[in-house]
């Protein structure tokens, strides 16, 4: 009976080591070692900037809370009245490219292009609705009139602060945050169903404060931690790379020629029907181009008349826009860059995924042209809206903030517990600075040719699509050649030596 069993044992150990986890399983786990040492830094970064990023509204309201609070009165200034304080506080005749109405007790936001500022950057007046006072005057960015510090936070997420060049880190990033997101659960499931000498390999999936083995207790944090939040690391990847410089373009490129833009309200006064948003990511400033922002937009043929009730009067136009449907607390009234065009006010309420709705107003017959409604998108198009404002943290407010928040923790956590892990490992009789062992090489030469096959369109096929996913085919073509200076020191050997 004893010898069945074993003969049963090494059967199972046999067949075993010749599946999918003979090869896969050390593959899998140099791929996520190696991606883990280079791009565990990066990650950090962006997860701490990017936690720092999701919580500025309230920073904002610390900071600015002079420029940003208002008073309430019974009687406040018609918003007509103060775009006209704020143009005298400027000191100039051309109307604002975007006025943003007081909300909440807040002030009315009135920005005005600037040719003296960068592109995407206007200035901003801020306006006490209830006694037209001025609070306060900035250089904001992007359509939503970000302030600088969130600006600031933006940019040092997105670059560093370095510009076009910096935006490569954060693509790494997001580039292989979803790779040893998923590397690492398939890592856990083969490791579970691996057989060794008859015996089920056992991995925890939950943390073990009290285990005595230092490393064992770090690698069930790391293990347990990454299992549990793969599916929340898989969105931050995949909505972040929206954003980035290469990806992001493919991206673009794609949702245009499938036909999942988000629509657009036509300004044309001869009547129109939506068509497609050039970017609704400006509020995060990752790609180029904010329409009416830049300050090289031309204004001269706009003459803005004043009188409530007149064409021209931003509490028709919103009146107007009010009365067509849009009820959101928060709104943007943006008039036209010339003559013979409809002015455009749209509804900004991120917390909320249904309110993003926008109307285009004939403002001398104060009629509206054109209309597009948040229920009218295609589900492509919503789950970008979503998609978008829930990893920038706008998505029902708090809770969305606390669960990024707990992502971007989670993250730090993985980095140092994986960083940890290795150091536990090294020889610790050694001399001088050790650290533990490399995942061997020459999983590739055990893999069968149909995983080959699959390998190689699957790298190609998400290399030409995420392109910093170039560390797959460097590894490869260094390990070649590791291989081939070892054959030939082999074949130098002779039989004796």
């Amino acid at each position: 009976m004893s010898t069945a069993l074993d003969a049963s044992s090494s059967e199972r150990a046999r067949t075993g080591s010749h599946s999918s986890s003979a090869w896969l399983l050390p593959l899998l786990r140099r791929l996520h070692f190696y991606a883990g040492l280079f791009v565990g830094p990066f990650l950090v970064v962006a997860a701490v900037t990017g936690a720092l990023y999701v919580f500025t509204p309230q920073l904002e309201r610390v900071v600015y809370a002079d420029a940003l609070t208002g008073t309430t009165a019974a009687q406040p200034l018609s918003v007509d009245e103060q775009v006209r304080v704020a143009r005298r506080a400027v000191g100039t005749t051309e109307p604002p490219v975007n006025v943003r109405p007081a909300s909440d007790g807040g002030t009315t936001r009135v920005m005005f292009a600037d040719p003296a500022l960068e592109r995407g950057e206007s200035r901003a007046v801020f306006v006490d609705p209830g006694t037209g006072r001025v609070t306060g005057e900035m250089t904001v960015y992007g359509t939503s009139g970000a302030l600088p510090l969130r600006t600031t936070i933006d940019r040092l997420h997105r670059d560093l602060l370095l510009g076009e060049p910096g935006r490569l880190y954060s693509e790494l990033a997001a580039s292989w945050l979803w790779v040893l997101a998923l590397s690492g659960v398939v890592l856990v499931v083969l490791h579970r169903r691996r057989v060794t000498a008859g015996r089920r390999a056992r991995v925890s999936l939950v943390p073990r404060p009290g285990e005595a083995n230092a490393y064992r207790r770090t690698r069930s944090w790391h293990t347990a931690t990454g299992v549990w939040l793969a599916v929340g690391f898989l969105f931050l990847a995949a909505s972040g790379l929206t954003w980035s410089a290469y990806a992001g373009e493919n991206v673009s490129q794609l949702r245009t020629a499938l036909n999942w833009t988000t629509p657009k309200v036509s300004t044309g006064l001869g009547g129109g029907s939506g068509g497609a948003a050039g970017d609704e990511h400006a509020e995060h400033h990752g790609h180029s181009g904010h329409q009416g922002h830049d300050g090289h937009q031309d204004h001269s043929g706009h003459h803005g008349h004043d009188a409530a009730g007149s064409p021209g009067s931003f509490d028709a136009v919103l009146a107007t826009a009010r009365e067509a449907g849009l009820d959101s607390r928060i709104v943007e009234i943006k008039p036209p860059a010339t003559d013979g065009t409809a002015w455009t006010v749209s509804e900004n309420e991120r917390s909320w995924p249904t309110q993003v709705d926008s109307v285009a107003v004939d403002p001398h017959r104060l009629q509206v042209t054109d209309h597009v409604r948040f229920a009218e998108w295609g589900l492509p198009a919503k789950l970008t809206q979503w998609a978008i404002a829930a990893h920038m943290g706008l998505l029902f407010g708090l809770p969305n903030q606390l669960v990024l928040l707990a992502l971007a923790a989670a993250i730090v956590v993985l980095a140092v517990s994986g960083y940890t892990m290795w150091w536990r490992r090294r020889p610790t009789r050694a001399e001088g600075v050790q650290f533990g062992p490399l995942p061997p090489r020459g999983a590739l030469r055990a893999t069968p040719v149909w995983g080959w096959l699959v390998l190689g369109l699957g790298t190609v096929a998400v290399g030409l699509f995420v392109p910093l996913l170039g560390f797959l085919a460097v590894d490869l073509l260094l390990g070649l050649r590791a291989r081939g200076r070892s054959d030939g020191t082999a074949s130098r050997v002779t039989p004796q030596e």
